[in-house]
Order: structure tokens, then sequence, then C-alpha cells
């Protein structure tokens, strides 16, 4: 009878070490996927913020050419030139919709990225509290 509560008392500390152990793992395997969340956010990011003024330039450039053929058209009002003004015109259309749909797109990066942000510094306080 009086080895059982020497294995009890053995036991305790094992738990505890146990729990403790599987706290840091998942602490640690929070951590990493954060990281590598965080890195792939910032990835896309990056690339979408060059699309975004990849897609500024080019909706410039077409406004440009457009104003161009728009002068082309005022000396010289030929049907050929009057087709390629309306796919011109059609061009920049969409590419004036498609970057609408790209800085949609940013802004809701950016929020995702400022809420995984908001809600690391909220677990860093949380675990910092304990």
């Amino acid at each position: 009878m009086n080895s059982s509560p020497n294995n009890f008392s053995a036991e305790l500390p094992q738990e505890s070490e146990s729990d403790s152990t599987n706290t840091n793992s998942s602490d640690a395997l929070a951590k990493a996927l954060s990281s590598l969340l965080s890195t792939v956010i910032k990835d896309f990011d990056s690339k979408a913020q060059s699309t975004l003024q990849s897609q500024d330039q080019l909706t410039s450039t077409i406004d440009r050419l457009t104003r161009e053929l728009d002068q082309l058209l005022e000396d010289a009002p030929l049907p050929f030139i009057m087709q390629y003004a309306a796919k011109i015109s059609g061009v920049r259309k969409r590419v004036s919709s498609l970057n609408s749909v790209l800085k949609s797109i940013q802004r809701r990066v950016d929020n995702i990225d400022r809420m995984l942000s908001v809600g690391l510094l909220h677990e860093k306080a949380a675990t910092g509290s304990s």
C-alpha cells in the first residue's frame, strides 16, 4: 500500500510535464504556421502590388494611345482606323475593369493581413499575461 501513494505522486509531475510539452508543441506549431502564412501573404501582397502598378502603367499607356488615335481620327477619319479605335476603346474598358477588380482584391488582402496581425498581437498578449 505504501508503494501506491509514491507511484501516484511520481505520476503528477510527469503529467504536468506532458501538458507543458503539448502546450509548447502547440505554440511552436502555431508560430510556424503563422510565420508560413505571413510569408505567403507578404509574397502575394508584393506580387499583387506589382500587378497593380503594371495595370496602372497599362491604363495610362492605353489612355495616351487613345488620345493619339483620337488626333489621328480628326486628321484622317478612315474606316479601318475607326475599327481599331473601337478595339482599343474596348481593351481600355476591360483593363479599367480589371484594374478595379485588382484594387478590390488588394484591399481584401490588406484587410486579411491586418486581421492576422491583430490576431497575432492579441495571441502574444494573451500568452504573455499567462
